[in-house]
């Protein structure tokens, strides 16, 4: 059997080749591959040896050559094949060890490969007679599979092919993505979408037991938090696990923004139910937790400090948590969690990236948009009251906000002292959602602040704000009662601004 070893990623080529060399495979490499195996004083073929055809165009041309490409594409079973090949004095070439270019680490042209994406397809489409090698992580398995059986199975081949498609195809994605860098103006959404994911991690399951589930991240791209994150304790994390631990720690790391102070939230199912910040981070977890404590009970805390003993023995204290997610946690901590918590999972976290573009599948397709983000700052906020915020309610409408907006329509948040106090989400009228934040605030808005994820269309949302006892309200405005709901405003002797901004979340 020939083989062609032409791979920009050298790991383990060298054993590999030897490997190889040990069972009678002749080998065949083309540039820096065979700089490699001539080191290490492995014989074997030049690529020009087998075409005729020196390097050309500083690289860009070696081995697109039909010596080399009937080699790899001719189908064994197909007499006229073989007599091609051997018209043209062609060796048949029987596996194909091939890797990429690093474009996604350092994307250019020259980075995007020609060759190495031609062979590869080559190789996969004839799988019927061609192995194909993408990852240096198969060597052991191919060498062994050869010195064991003296060839590669059918049903490896399908398998090996198969990566092999799925390389070129998160190549050609990255490639894309790169092109709309620059291309596509402000907010303008490209015309395809590549996605190219590969399955980092099994779940226990979907969202419910019956289903499977596995969180999947995107082929050579940036790693996400997840996949540097650590978990101590508990089992495995469900899709739910995960889903609202990413709300979670996206969100603590925003509030924790808005003053540059120690913050806290808890989400469950997907939305915060309790959010704080503090002078410290003990303080402002009592108050995300005293938020609503009912509903913490196996939810998601997110702490945007380090965690030590004292705050450890304060979360065993109370209901458990299913995960908690934190920059770091004290030793006495980690021994406290194993000891009381068995079950919950404490991720210790690096700060999450960017917020990507949204996918959400319908039939035949996704629906795409960009990430929410919060333009509208409350520098740009209208006051429209007789009434102004005071300094204090001003800091109370931005956290009611930004929990808003990242709270389930229609959504409706009452803060007071830096702490959630109320919070009414996923309703179909948003007088319940006003009326369900102020019974889960049983008094404790009282001269707080309230936020609204879109206009009140009729004034019972704002009197439910009301008798809930705040005394500011955000909402974005845009009804065409906005003057009968500021005059209600005003009538209860409530300040309200216009943002200007609507934050709806489905």
């Amino acid at each position: 059997m020939r083989a062609l070893l032409s791979v920009f990623d050298k790991t383990g080529l060298e054993a590999f080749a030897s490997g190889l060399a040990s069972l009678g495979v002749e080998l065949v490499a083309s540039g820096g591959t065979s700089a490699v195996l001539a080191a290490a004083g492995i014989a074997h073929l030049k690529v020009e040896d087998v075409t005729g055809a020196p390097e050309m165009l500083s690289g860009r041309v070696k081995t697109l050559h039909p010596a080399i490409h009937a080699g790899i594409l001719a189908d064994l079973d197909n007499p006229a094949h073989r007599r091609d090949l051997a018209a043209q004095h062609v060796e048949p070439i029987g596996l194909v060890v091939c890797n990429l270019y690093p474009f996604r680490a350092e994307p250019s042209v020259e980075m995007i490969d020609i060759g190495g994406p031609t062979m590869v397809r080559a190789a996969a489409k004839n799988h019927a007679h061609v192995a194909v090698v993408v990852d240096p992580a198969d060597y052991g398995t191919v060498l062994d599979e050869l010195r064991r059986e003296g060839e590669i199975a059918p049903a490896r081949r399908r398998s090996l092919a198969r990566a092999a498609f799925a390389h070129v195809a998160a190549y050609d994605a990255a490639i894309v993505s790169w092109l709309d860098e620059g291309a596509l103006a402000p907010g303008e959404l490209p015309p395809t979408v590549h996605l190219a994911l590969e399955r980092a991690q099994d779940l226990r399951y979907g969202e419910n037991p019956h289903q499977q589930g596995a969180r999947y991240r995107v082929i050579g791209g940036p790693a996400g938090w997840w996949d540097s994150a650590v978990q101590h304790g508990g089992r495995e994390l469900s899709y739910l696990n995960v889903f609202d631990s990413d709300a979670a720690w996206r969100l603590v790391h925003e509030v924790a923004d808005l003053g540059g102070t120690p913050a806290a939230v808890i989400v469950k199912h997907a939305n915060p139910c309790g959010a704080a910040i503090g002078a410290d981070l003990a303080t402002a977890y009592d108050l995300a937790f005293t938020s609503d404590p009912l509903s913490a009970f196996g939810g998601i805390v997110a702490l945007s400090e380090p965690v030590g003993d004292a705050l450890a023995a304060a979360i065993v204290a109370n209901p458990v948590a299913d995960v908690l997610v934190a920059p770091a946690y004290s030793p006495g901590a980690l021994s406290l969690f194993a000891e009381r918590r068995k079950n919950m999972r404490a991720l210790q976290a690096a700060p999450p990236g960017p917020p990507q573009l949204g996918f959400r599948q319908v039939d035949g397709g996704a629906l795409v948009q960009e990430p929410d983000r919060l333009l509208a700052r409350p520098d740009s906020w209208r006051v429209v009251t007789k009434l102004e915020p005071t300094p204090q309610q001003w800091g109370d409408l931005e956290l009611a906000w930004l929990v808003c907006a990242r709270t389930l329509s229609n959504a409706i948040v009452l803060a007071a002292g830096g702490q959630v106090v109320g919070v009414g989400c996923g309703q179909q009228s948003r007088v319940d959602a006003a009326g369900l934040a102020a019974r889960k605030a049983d008094g404790r808005a009282a001269g707080g602040a309230g936020a609204s994820d879109a206009f009140f269309p009729f004034r019972d949302g704002l009197d439910a704000m009301a008798d809930a006892g705040v005394g500011a309200i955000a909402q974005p405005g845009g009804s065409l009662r906005d003057d009968e709901i500021v005059a209600a405003a005003d009538e209860r002797g409530i300040a309200m601004v216009l943002t200007g901004e609507r934050h709806f979340r489905h």
